[in-house]
This record gives C-alpha cells, structure tokens and sequence, in this order.
C-alpha cells in the first residue's frame, strides 16, 4: 500500500481521535456545570437568607457560597449571567435551602419569592399603637415608625390632610416584607387607605367634607361603637351635632388628648381648655384624626343615617340607645347609668 493510500486513513483515526477528545472534555465539562449547579446538601432544611438592598450578583454569590447554599459562587454568576439576570435581583429576606440547587436559589432571588411577616392591625387604633404592634411582628421599630408616622413633610409626600399620618395607616391584615424602612412600611398602610377613600371621596367632597374632616370624624365613629349595624346612626349623631354647631362631647376625642391616660376620664378632664381634642371644650372636629377607621366607618362618616338624633348613651352591652332631645337623653343616661352602676 501506497503512501497516498495510508494518509487518508492516518487523518481519519486522528479526526477521530481528537473527536473523541472534545466528546470527553465536553463530557468533563457538563459534568463539572452539573456538580457545581447541583444541591450542596439534598436533605438540608431552609435557612433566613438576607440580600441587602443595593447589593451586586457577585457580593449576593459569594455570600450564598459562603453560607453554604451554593457550591460555586462563579457558576452561580455564570447562571445568573446567561439567563440574563444579573440586574434583576431583588433585595429582601429569603428562606433558602441548600438542598435546593444554584438554578432554584437563583429563580426565588430573581422572582422576589421573599419572607413576608404577617401583622393584623384592627380598626381603631392609633399611630402609637399601630407602631407598637408592627414591632411586636418585627416589621419596624415602633420609635422609628412613630417618627415617620409624626413627620408633617411625609404626610405631605404621601398625600394625606394633616400634620402626620394618624388616621391614614389603615386597617387591614398585611404581609410585610423584611428589611422595608419604616416609611416604606408606613406607605403601604396609607396606599391602602387611599384606595379605600378613592371610593368615598367624590361623595365626601359632595357633603362638604375634606379628606381629613372626613377621616376625623369616622375615627371618631371608629372609636364610640363597635358594632356594625351602629356606625351609620353614631355618624348621623355626629353630623346633626356638626350642623347645629352643638360641640360633639365625645369621650373618645378627649381621652386621646391626655397624656397617658389611666382608664379613668375625670370631670377635670372634660373640662380641660388646654386638651386640644377635647371636645366638651372646643367647638367642631378636634385637630387630627383619633385612631385608623376601617372602610366601615369612612362610609358612615361619608353616608350617615338620615336621623333627627342627637345624643346617644351605651347600653352596656356594646350597643346604644339613641335620642333627639336633651330630656329623653337624660333618661335614657338615668336608666341605664343607673342599672350599670348598680351592678
């Protein structure tokens, strides 16, 4: 057999064996993406992992690597890189597992699959409160939320009537991120306020009521009845006071102007001049809303019952007795003040 015969086979089994070659390496390599995208530990249960605001795709890596997460920080920014990712990683708190693999760690970071807290905040309480109840979850230190909460300019920015955020932080059942600032926080509580009050406002304005008359005085009705069916009668009350220019001497508006206030309200209290909120003195809606009122009551305060009452005196029972003039009020107050006290 000729040289020339020879030289085609010879190139033959070297292309063949330099295919082979690539065949492995590619085989090593797919095997090495495999092992480094692979779950460090398939039996791991999930951990609180944090990525900071502002942070970038390797410090976010290296940090996962270090925690024992993933088991190649460069291979997680390879994935991350090639999937287009690297700018769309979302800060917050995750519950990580290191049984999960690089590709599913990265999806939860990039989808914002993040740690929420849930907090419960029920109609009727104040900004001091709702501080105090948003620590107690976790969400925010109440200082620093009363802070943002007292703050005129924040009001401002967040487009409420008055001079802090009291009476906007609405009621409601929340899923709160970690690591929101106590602003951030405070401005869900208002945007949901202001989709609440985005149905009402029109009628508001309607009646002659500005946001925060408004919201004033369904604090005020949020305060002096928790029963439903009630609201729209203790908002006519209300009302009917307004409009005679009869002072609203309500309980409620006065107890919020006393600084730590003991449970008892004193004659002394209601006749205190120096309580800008009490209402046996001033004439009108105090200053600023008393407590958050919930739909509910903003719908009172916006659509009263059409009464020609007046005044009105517990039961005792979580309900009240309703009257027009000053006499039958006395007698409703002898009834059942006197039935109470007799107890």
């Amino acid at each position: 057999m000729s040289d020339a015969d020879t030289a085609p086979r010879r190139r033959g089994r070297g292309l063949a064996v330099a295919f082979a070659a690539l065949l492995a390496a590619a085989s090593l390599a797919a095997g090495a993406v495999a092992w480094a995208l692979a779950p460090v530990d398939r039996a791991a249960g999930t951990v609180r992992f944090d990525v900071p605001a502002g942070s970038t795709l390797r410090r976010v890596a290296s940090e996962l690597a270090r925690a024992g997460l993933v088991r190649s920080e460069l291979a997680m920014i390879a994935l991350a890189r090639w999937r287009g990712a690297e700018g769309s990683l979302h800060a917050g708190e995750y519950e990580l597992s290191a049984g999960w693999g690089t590709r599913r760690i990265l999806e939860q970071i990039v989808a914002g699959r993040v740690v929420t807290y849930e907090v419960t905040l029920p109609e009727g309480l104040d900004a001091a409160q709702i501080a105090a109840r948003l620590e107690l979850a976790g969400v925010a230190r109440a200082d620093a939320f009363l802070a943002v909460a007292r703050d005129p300019s924040v009001a401002a920015e967040f487009g409420v009537e008055g001079p802090g955020l009291e009476g906007y932080l609405f009621p409601e059942t929340y899923q709160i991120p970690h690591g929101l600032t106590p602003k951030q926080v405070a401005k869900v509580l208002v945007d949901q306020f202001h989709r609440a009050w985005g149905e009402l406002a029109a009628d508001a304005s309607a009646r002659g009521l500005s946001m925060r008359e408004a919201v004033t005085l369904a604090s005020i009705v949020e305060k002096e009845t928790g029963a439903p069916e009630e609201r729209p009668l203790v908002a006519s009350v209300f009302a009917n006071r307004l409009a005679r220019h009869m002072r609203l001497d309500s309980d409620p508006t006065t107890i919020y102007g006393i600084a730590a206030f003991d449970g008892n309200l004193r004659r002394a209290d209601l006749e205190d001049e120096s309580n800008r909120w009490n209402t046996y003195r001033i004439d009108g809606l105090p200053p600023t809303p008393i407590a958050s009122p919930g739909a509910a009551s903003l719908r009172a305060a916006v659509h009263p019952a059409e009464t020609p009452y007046l005044y009105f005196v517990s039961r005792n029972d979580g309900t009240h007795v309703f009257a027009q003039s000053l006499a039958e009020h006395n007698a409703n107050v002898a009834r059942y003040q006197k039935r109470a006290s007799s107890r």
